[in-house]
């Protein structure tokens, strides 16, 4: 996906070459004539957001998709990371503009207003196409329910990982007997790991790249301990804040003590300074590839249950329709069977490092010689840490962009922890009060009107 020291839209931006055309600003994908001009029976309208690594394997599945359904003209058509293409998407819903098909992080369907922005998926014609919930994990598909129904058909979900560089950690004498480093179980024990393998390293070499100081990456970290502590945000109703600011001050001092204890150096290039012999990384799975490209022997396994509970920090790329006031038809169907076909041919794209959402790809045999993938999959599926599941949450949400920064504070002491706690609290209460604008209501008013996620 491009270079980890990054944060993950400067990832996609540099990575991708991304240029604009036409009034929407976006380029499209794929090899093949372009599809709005080609004499195919069928069209289908494809947006999504990924470029880098991840677009070069959308590429190849689309294409794949072409060769095996001629029948179907496919436009993909790929839009600027982040809040650009959300604003478009929800733009081109709300003007009955949208494609047939299009990505989505799951965590940012609830502010999607379903069943006004969004069209939720016909169960038939995904079970026509082979798609069935028993074939996913469960709690992702719950994820993409609202009201009970799918709004969300995961594709994958993506994690923040704990890599490793094996040569330094074999020299610390930290690997087991398979040559894999085990996660540590307490806060003493992970600080215990960092120490040793600080001692194989040059003077000024940092031990462990956390993105100290990117509101993001420090949001997404700050999810899988909150989480391993058991810590909460709201109530099930969404009327009052249950945020536990002792909880979250334990997982501030910790972020904070890699920092004081010279571990981490703020600013760093971190995806850099691992290929450059740094023994840790934390970084997401969209990192597989770019460590892979440059020959050096590492492992990476979910991020370490320092508290007792597994947990590491997890998103879903998930197909969505758009809604259309005249879905339906040709067309609608195509995109079902698009979508089904990305969904289950995604070895391809676990080689990206993501996780497959669909759970036979786990038997693929070209899927589980896939490395380091074949180390966290199974345990990053089994215990994601998501975010609350609010409207104003997901990828580059309102949420990452008012707690981020307390987080970032914290971590390079311009804010004690304790302080840090008080005003993500307080950040939650204003935004939970505060309305969706894609539907004038609070969250607590959302969740009347569905009648609750599933």
């Amino acid at each position: 996906m491009g270079q980890p020291g990054l944060n993950r839209r400067q990832l996609l931006a540099a990575a991708g070459g991304l240029t604009v055309a036409g009034s929407l600003g976006f380029a499209a994908l794929g090899t093949g004539a372009d599809a709005l001009a080609s004499s195919a029976r069928t069209r289908v309208r494809y947006w999504n957001l990924f470029s880098g690594g991840d677009g070069a394997n959308q590429v190849a599945m689309v294409d794949a998709f072409r060769n095996a359904n001629p029948e179907v003209a496919v436009k993909a058509s790929t839009l600027t990371w982040g809040g650009p293409y959300y604003t478009k998407l929800a733009m081109a819903a709300a003007g009955n503009r949208a494609p047939e098909l299009a990505v989505m992080h799951q965590g940012r369907v609830p502010g999607f207003a379903p069943g006004r922005l969004l069209d939720p998926w016909d169960m038939d014609l995904l079970a026509k196409y082979g798609v069935r919930e028993s074939d996913f994990n469960p709690v992702l598909w719950q994820r993409g329910l609202v009201d009970g129904r799918l709004y969300a058909l995961p594709l994958d979900i993506h994690v923040q990982l704990n890599f490793y560089r094996e040569d330094v950690c074999e020299k610390a004498g930290l690997l087991d007997t398979d040559g894999r480093l085990p996660a540590a179980t307490s806060a003493d024990e992970w600080f215990e790991i960092l120490k040793a393998a600080k001692g194989q390293l040059k003077k000024g070499q940092q031990t462990l790249g956390l993105h100290a100081n990117d509101q993001n990456f420090a949001w997404w970290f700050f999810v899988a301990f909150y989480q391993q502590l058991g810590g909460t945000y709201f109530d099930d109703d969404h009327t009052a804040v249950t945020f536990d600011t002792d909880k979250a001050t334990e997982v501030l001092r910790f972020l904070r003590k890699h920092v004081t204890d010279g571990y981490v150096t703020p600013g760093e290039a971190d995806g850099e300074a691992f290929i450059a012999g740094s023994p840790f990384a934390w970084e997401g799975n969209w990192s597989v590839p770019y460590f892979n490209g440059e020959k050096i022997r590492y492992g990476a396994q979910p991020l370490p249950p320092v508290f007792g509970k597994p947990a590491t920090h997890a998103e879903s790329h998930s197909f969505v329709l758009p809604h259309q006031s005249g879905r339906g038809g040709a067309a609608d169907e195509a995109a079902h069977l698009l979508a089904a076909y990305m969904v289950t041919h995604a070895t391809a794209w676990a080689a990206g490092g993501h996780v497959p959402a669909y759970l036979p790809t786990f038997e693929d045999p070209a899927y589980l010689e896939l490395a380091p993938q074949n180390e966290y999959s199974k345990p990053a599926m089994e215990h994601p840490a998501t975010e609350p599941r609010v409207w104003f949450a997901g990828s580059t949400g309102i949420l990452a962009q008012r707690i981020g920064p307390a987080i970032a504070a914290s971590n390079l002491g311009s804010a004690r922890p304790e302080t840090a706690a008080r005003r993500m609290k307080g950040a939650l209460e204003q935004l939970l009060a505060m309305k969706n604008p894609m539907d004038g209501r609070t969250a607590a008013e959302e969740l009347t009107v569905t009648g609750g996620a599933a």
